[in-house]
């Protein structure tokens, strides 16, 4: 696939690409990738090959290095990790402030923070969980932003299902523009999504297709469910009680996929394949997925859906045209 030619971005904890795809769909040009975790840069290489990428801890990269590997950034994108602002985790910190400041995870946002500082984009765009939505969390962001001069930070909040993802997928887009939540309302099912795609028991050529074997003991509980119920439950912060091993609902959207999820065909019994997983992200079936079968169920989890990202893609774009973006403040 040969580059673009439009406004270049660079995205910061890229993982398997899944934001990158739809920003390059929408018409932008990826000039520079970074993650920590190997196997992820193998998926973003085999699909995107022709980016400038590197395995390296945010932390170790000064914004000079970046800068001598690219011409120019006009767009920073980065999903840094979400553990640390998550109702889902349960080692969440008691003071919100801790979970920017003094979590090493939470403060992997800071260093994001600090690179588009540096580099100056005209349009810089972090992606979190809600939980990064605490007043002082966003008290704080506004005024690490401030230091570097910009005065006005928006918190978009976008729903992935509007825009035509099969999953439920609500997350925060932190920017110096303000995202419009115009979303087309085209809901997709699960079974929309994954209805044409046969028994990954027998021979078929669609890549991350693979049947993932599982004991007896688990086999003989999800016969039993039924749509929307559960093998498995466990406790996030407040004692919220989340599911594991749900049976989807064919002509429901699904569950939000998370690094963890894993979930049950509506007919089968068995546990979905990371295409059908990927599917239910958005991701086409020619994005494919490299490293052991665990990991790539997590990079499909932690990915922002392509889907979605297009239409941040698209929307960067009309902005830039509309409003003629030369200076980042």
């Amino acid at each position: 696939m040969a580059s673009n030619t439009g406004p270049c971005f660079i995205d910061l904890f890229c993982g398997g690409g899944g934001f990158t795809r739809g920003l390059i769909e929408a018409g932008l040009e990826p000039v520079y990738a970074v993650d920590i975790d190997p196997y992820v840069i193998e998926t973003y290489r085999s699909n995107l090959g022709w980016v400038e990428t590197h395995i390296d801890d945010i932390r170790n990269i000064h914004s000079l290095d970046i800068l001598h590997q690219v011409d120019k950034v006009d767009i920073v994108v980065a999903s840094p990790p979400c553990e640390s602002f998550t109702s889902v985790s349960q080692r969440l910190m008691d003071d919100p402030l801790d979970r920017l400041y003094t979590d090493p995870r939470g403060r992997l946002t800071l260093e994001a923070i600090r690179i588009i500082l540096d580099l100056k984009p005209k349009i810089f765009i972090i992606e979190n969980v809600p939980g990064i939505l605490q007043p002082i969390i966003k008290k704080s962001i506004i005024r690490e932003f401030g230091r570097g001069g910009y005065r006005k930070i928006y918190f978009n909040i976008l729903l992935a299902e509007r825009y035509g993802c099969p999953s439920h997928r609500k997350r925060v887009f932190i920017s110096n523009i303000p995202i419009h939540r115009d979303g087309i309302e085209k809901y997709s099912s699960v079974w929309d999504a994954i209805g044409d795609l046969g028994d990954p028991r027998y021979p078929t050529n669609i890549p991350n297709h693979d049947y993932v074997h599982i004991s007896d003991k688990l086999y003989n509980r999800i016969v039993r469910l039924r749509w929307g119920e559960a093998t498995q439950f466990f406790l996030g912060r407040g004692n919220k009680v989340y599911k594991q091993f749900i049976r989807l609902h064919p002509h429901r959207i699904s569950p939000t996929v998370m690094g963890r999820s894993r979930f049950i065909h509506p007919f089968e019994n068995r546990i979905l394949t990371v295409r059908e997983q990927a599917r239910l992200m958005s991701f086409p079936d020619n994005h494919i997925f490299k490293g052991p079968v665990e990991n790539m169920y997590n990079q499909v989890g932690e990915a922002v859906p392509p889907i979605l990202s297009k239409y941040i893609g698209s929307f960067i774009i009309r902005f830039l045209k509309k409003y003629s973006l030369h200076s980042p403040y």
